[in-house]
C-alpha cells in the first residue's frame, strides 16, 4: 500500500504556504522538498521501513516535515513533544524505538541510534502489512501511559477524499496528540496554511488570529472559557475567524453560550474522537447547543445501557502494553454516557466519574455549570468522596480569580447550587486549591486535591 497519492496531492498546491513558524511563511515546494531530504536521509542512515523512529520537537518545518516522511516510508512514528525524561525513557522502552530524533528551538535536529528492543508482536502485524505505523500515548485511568499503535496509512488514507479547503489554521494541539497530528494532515490534504504560535495564551492567540488571519482554531472549552475570561477577544479584530471547534473534553453549556454570544458570526462545532478509534465525523445541532450528530463514513455507532460503543475502519492494532479494549467484534466501549434525541447525542460525562449519592446519580458538568457561571469562579472540578452514610458526597474544588472568605464562598456556592439543582447535587463540601486547575494542554486536571 502507497502513500505517493499524499504526496502527488500536496504538489497540487504548488505557490501556496503550507506553514507559517516564527512569523516566516513556508510554501508547499519548499515543506516537500524537506519531506524529500528527510526520505534520503532516512535511506542513508539504513532507517528501513517498519522500523520505529521516535521524535520530539514542536510544531515546526523540520517536525512536520519529518512525520510526512515517515508516514510515506512506511516507517512508525513515535510523537514525544512533551515527555519528561523519565516517561519518556520508558515510552521509548515500550515502543521499541530503534531511533531517536531530537529538534531544538531553532528547528535544528540529531538522529540517535538506539539499542535494538524485541519487538511486540503487534509490530510484526504492522509491518506483514506493508503499512506506515504510529505510536500514540496517553495516560489511562491508573495513570500509568498506554501506547496505541495505528496503522498511519490507513489514518492517511481516511484524508483521500477530502476536497481541497484552504484554510488558515491555527495548530493549538500538539503533534504528541491524535487531534494535533489530525490538524496537520487534515489541513495540508487540503492544501491550507497552518500557522504556529510561540506562545499558547488567549492573549497571544488571538494576536496570532488578527495578524495572519486565521480562519479556523481548534482548541480546548478550557481554553475558550479563559479566553473569554481574559476579554482578549475584544481587544483584537477576529473577523478573519470562520470556525472554532472544541474537543478533547466536556463544553460546559454556560461556556459555549457565552462563547456563541461574544463571537456571533462564528460557527462553533463540538469534535469528538479517540486515539483507540480515530477522530469522528461530528455535526453540531446549533451553534449553543451540546447536542450532535457522531459518525460516518468508515465508523458505526451504538448506545448499549447509556454508554456510547464504537466500531472503527481506522481503530488502532491494539495497546503496546495494555490488553486490547475492543471485544469479539471490533466494538469499543467508550466509557462515555449520553442521552438520545432523534439523531443527535449529549456527552453527559464519563461513567467512571459519575458520583453516586444514596442511590442518585450525580453527572459532575452538570455541577461544574453552575459555579462556573458564579463572580470569581477562574476554574471548577467536581467529584465525589465516599461517605459511610450516603454512599458518597459531592465535592467542588475551586480555582479564584481573587482571594475570598472560605465561607462566605461556601454559602454563595451552595445557594446557587440549591437554586437550579436537586438537593442531593448540592456540594457538601467546597475546596480552594491554589494549583492551576488546566493543565499545559489546556485541559481540565481532576485529580487536583485528591
Amino acid at each position: 500500500m502507497s502513500d505517493d497519492w499524499y504526496l502527488k496531492r500536496l504538489s497540487e498546491y504548488s505557490g501556496r504556504t503550507a506553514l507559517v513558524w516564527r512569523e516566516k511563511q513556508y510554501g508547499y515546494d519548499d515543506f516537500l522538498a524537506r519531506v524529500d531530504g528527510w526520505r534520503d536521509e532516512l535511506s542513508g542512515r539504513g532507517i528501513a521501513p517498519g522500523q520505529c523512529v521516535a521524535l520530539r520537537g514542536g510544531f515546526s518545518p523540520a517536525t512536520a516535515a519529518l512525520m510526512t516522511a515517515l508516514a510515506v516510508n512506511r516507517n512508525v512514528a513515535v510523537p514525544l513533544t512533551t515527555r519528561v525524561r523519565e516517561e519518556r525513557e520508558k515510552a521509548l522502552k515500550i515502543a521499541a524505538v530503534r531511533w531517536f530524533v531530537e529538534f531544538d528551538r531553532d528547528d535544528g535536529w540529531e538522529i540517535t541510534p538506539l539499542e535494538p528492543i524485541l519487538d511486540p508482536p503487534l509490530l510484526w502485524e504492522l509491518r506483514e502489512a506493508g503499512e506506515a505505523g504510529l505510536i500514540v500515548f496517553s495516560s489511562g485511568s491508573t495513570g500509568e501511559i498506554k501506547a496505541s499503535l495505528l496503522s498511519f496509512t490507513r489514518m492517511l488514507d481516511g484524508y483521500r477524499n477530502r476536497r481541497a479547503t484552504p484554510l488558515r489554521t491555527l495548530a493549538f494541539l500538539m503533534l504528541d496528540h491524535v487531534g494535533g497530528i489530525n490538524t496537520l494532515f487534515h489541513i495540508l490534504i487540503g492544501g491550507g496554511t497552518i500557522i504556529t504560535i510561540a506562545e499558547r495564551s488567549p492573549e497571544a492567540i488571538c494576536k496570532g488570529i488578527e495578524r495572519h488571519r486565521v480562519q479556523l482554531l481548534p482548541t480546548t472549552p478550557t481554553f475558550l472559557r479563559m479566553l473569554l475570561i481574559s476579554e482578549s477577544h475584544k481587544k483584537y479584530d477576529l473577523s478573519s475567524l470562520e470556525v472554532i471547534t472544541y474537543g478533547t473534553e466536556p463544553m460546559p453549556e454556560a461556556t459555549l453560550k457565552e462563547l456563541h454570544a461574544a463571537l456571533p458570526g462564528v460557527r462553533l462545532k463540538q469534535t469528538y474522537g479517540l486515539t483507540e478509534v480515530g477522530i469522528l465525523p461530528t455535526k453540531s445541532e446549533r451553534n449553543d447547543s451540546l447536542w450532535l450528530a457522531v459518525g460516518g463514513k468508515g465508523f458505526e455507532t451504538k448506545i448499549v445501557d447509556g454508554v456510547l460503543w464504537i466500531r472503527s475502519k481506522t481503530a488502532m492494532l491494539g495497546y503496546l502494553n495494555a490488553s486490547s479494549p475492543f471485544d469479539a467484534e471490533g466494538w469499543m466501549n467508550t466509557g462515555d454516557l449520553v442521552e438520545r434525541q432523534g439523531d443527535y447525542i449529549r456527552f453527559l460525562g464519563r461513567k467512571s466519574e459519575i458520583i453516586n449519592i444514596g442511590g442518585e446519580k450525580v453527572f459532575p458538568a452538570e455541577v461544574e455549570n453552575v459555579i462556573l457561571q458564579l463572580d470569581n469562579i477562574k476554574e471548577v472540578t467536581v467529584r465525589g468522596r465516599s461517605n459511610p452514610i450516603t454512599g458518597g458526597v459531592v465535592v467542588a474544588t475551586v480555582e479564584l480569580h481573587r482571594p475570598e472568605d472560605h465561607s462566605a464562598l461556601e454559602k454563595r456556592i451552595r445557594a446557587a447550587c440549591r437554586a437550579r439543582l436537586a438537593p442531593f447535587k448540592v456540594p457538601a463540601m467546597v475546596v480552594v486549591t491554589s494549583e492551576a486547575l488546566c493543565g499545559e494542554r489546556f485541559k481540565k486536571k481532576r485529580k487536583v486535591g485528591m
